[in-house]
């Protein structure tokens, strides 16, 4: 029997500045349930996430919580000003029944240290910060709003793990579609004000979008082809029979307001690119060059060769020295040691993850012209900036916008947009994912796959890493750069692992009585494992051995060499449930393992 949600939001309805925002949003959250929240960037995600978490009242419809139920909100930009330092905040999370060492461990796996001060964290740190204050009560329902934002890999990938442990039940908004991936069971869309659920993951959520967009189009034509009839009937088929016409001419104007009042699908972004002419085959070499910062390396003794059409991804955490080395191999720096040279009739456009070129004074129409007229040109084609903006989802009225006004989604595209219309063959994108849509990802990726000039990217979206370059360059740590052929994922399969935390070079200083409170102990108790480490630890066999019996007989049935020609369909869906069952199966030792190791040190 199904359980009882724990949230439920029923025809939620919320309108800013007299336009309807959501007009009839539905939102059911059962005990353990993972969904994924998608839609366009303004379509309103986050603003129903934060009526469900009761920081915002909507104009109709009705919230329900279950009564004891714990409710933990990640926002995209956390608040931790009241607070003496990361520990206190994320502490302020914990309930009576918590461990308390779960604040530290948690601080401690996101690379803080717990003294840190909110006024002196950067964008990254505070929400990491924020992270650890949701995560350590284990709260019945988790609702995070882009929680992998200005998140490392290892950081995301630790996130990632951490997730899949907790029984908490999960609503996510993210554009990493790797994330999404991983831990959706099924897909919340909220299109033009209302919502559509799909009770699957959102790897089948384009596919699914897709037929109901068409289905759509469909009936929205089967409209119009009756419409076309009833207006034929009312010129020269009216009759004497007035009550059978006065209702019919009715439905004719009922149709008639359906079909004016019917909502499109929002445009999608398309993007044309400028190119220049060729550049040499040779585009970058670098032969053996260094470069320190004090005594610590950013590049030790790196040689590397990138030629004309070349795709190359840049991986590290965070700090160590991906800038630098952008700098470096495009001539912005000098090594302290080495050889650098870049090849003959280079065009480069850079793409930087801080928008910081952009003059936030400056209206949406002047930084796309340069403040020169009314049209933009592109490939040797004069186009006239309202029709550019349109391409990149901007409406003519935001022409006279400030930079300054536009939300983060928005002056990213703005960042694209300026910098596609500039002949190039090289292509320099640091972080172009962040605040975009997942339309938008795919239309940019496939942009750079028939981009013809050279790219150099740095990311940390796995899948657009996968499904856009051809190398990966990947910081080993202490300077040494390392080069792998493939995508990320071919990386981790070469490599064995993934990337590792940078190891970060400071001690936790003694906390004052006075910092922390008079009232709390200087000490802390040994380290145990909580309650909820204790279960996973009895349970994770049992729940190993049962699912290597469900791996065992699908492949007997996987195993009858005429299946597939027999029935493909039951073919494809014994498929589909190893490949599932495989995965948690996976997850599930690796939980164990953890544990294992975690109880074998804490004992010994």
């Amino acid at each position: 029997m199904a359980l009882p949600p724990l949230l439920h939001l029923q025809d939620i309805a919320l309108t800013f500045g007299g336009t309807p925002l959501i007009e009839s949003a539905e939102l059911s959250v059962s005990p353990g349930e993972r969904a994924c929240l998608v839609g366009r960037n303004g379509s309103g995600k986050s603003t129903l996430l934060k009526i469900a978490a009761g920081l915002i009242e909507a104009d109709g419809g009705k919230r329900f919580v279950q009564p004891g139920a714990t409710v933990r909100y990640l926002a995209q930009e956390p608040d931790l000003s009241s607070y003496p330092d990361t520990l206190a905040y994320v502490e302020t999370g914990l309930g009576p029944g918590d461990d308390p060492y779960r604040a530290r461990y948690l601080l401690e796996q996101l690379g803080l240290t717990g003294e840190e001060r909110p006024a002196d964290l950067s964008g990254g740190e505070a929400r990491r910060a924020a992270l650890a204050h949701v995560l350590a009560p284990e709260p019945d329902i988790l609702l995070l709003d882009e929680p992998t934002n200005h998140l490392d890999l290892p950081a995301i990938e630790w996130l990632e793990s951490e997730l899949k442990s907790l029984r908490s039940a999960l609503v996510l908004i993210s554009h990493d579609r790797r994330f999404l991936e991983s831990l959706s069971q099924s897909t919340i869309w909220l299109d033009r004000g209302r919502t559509r659920r799909m009770e699957r993951g959102f790897a089948h959520f384009e596919e699914w979008r897709d037929q109901v967009l068409e289905q759509e189009e469909a009936e929205h034509h089967k409209l119009g082809r009756k419409l076309v009839a009833e207006a034929d009937w009312l010129r020269y088929g009216v009759t004497a029979r007035r009550k059978r016409n006065v209702r019919r001419l009715g439905n004719l104007h009922a149709m008639r307001q359906q079909y004016r009042d019917r909502k499109r699908a929002v445009g999608t972004v398309s993007m044309t690119m400028a190119e220049a002419e060729q550049s040499g085959t040779l585009v970058v070499e670098a032969d053996g060059i260094s470069k320190s910062y004090g005594d610590r390396p950013i590049v030790s003794n790196l040689s590397l060769r990138i030629l004309r059409g070349d795709r190359l991804g840049i991986i590290g955490p965070n700090g160590a020295g991906k800038t630098t080395l952008i700098n470096l191999l495009t001539g912005n720096l000098q090594p302290d040691s080495g050889r650098m040279r870049l090849g003959s009739n280079l065009q480069m456009v850079t793409l930087d993850q801080r928008r910081a070129s952009l003059d936030p004074n400056a209206t949406v129409a002047e930084t796309l012209t340069g403040g020169r007229g009314d049209s933009v040109t592109i490939g040797g084609q004069t186009k006239h900036v309202i029709g550019y903006m349109k391409d990149f989802l901007f409406s003519p009225e935001q022409a006279r916008t400030p930079v300054g006004v536009l939300s983060g989604g928005e002056r990213n595209r703005l960042m694209l947009a300026r910098a596609l219309a500039q002949p190039s063959n090289l292509l320099v994108l640091d972080e172009p994912t962040n605040d975009l849509d997942l339309e938008t990802l795919d239309l940019l990726q496939e942009m750079i796959t028939d981009y013809s000039g050279t790219v150099i990217l740095v990311s940390h979206d796995r899948d657009f890493l996968d499904r856009t370059v051809g190398s990966v360059l990947v910081s080993e740590g202490e300077g040494r750069w390392v080069e792998y052929a493939g995508g990320y994922s071919d990386m981790v399969a070469q490599r064995g692992q993934g990337v590792q935390a940078r190891s970060v070079e400071k001690e936790a200083k003694p906390r004052s009585a006075q910092s922390r409170g008079a009232d709390k102990p200087a000490t802390h108790a040994k380290r145990k494992l909580g309650f909820n480490e204790q279960h996973d630890l009895k349970m994770l066999p049992k729940r190993m051995e049962d699912l290597e019996a469900k791996i065992a007989k699908v492949q007997e049935i996987l195993a009858d060499p005429d299946l597939y020609s027999r029935d493909p369909a039951r073919f494809q869906k014994a498929m589909d449930a190893l490949t599932l069952l495989q995965g948690e199966l996976h997850a599930a030792e690796e939980r164990w393992l953890e544990l294992e190791m975690l109880r074998e040190e804490l004992e010994g």
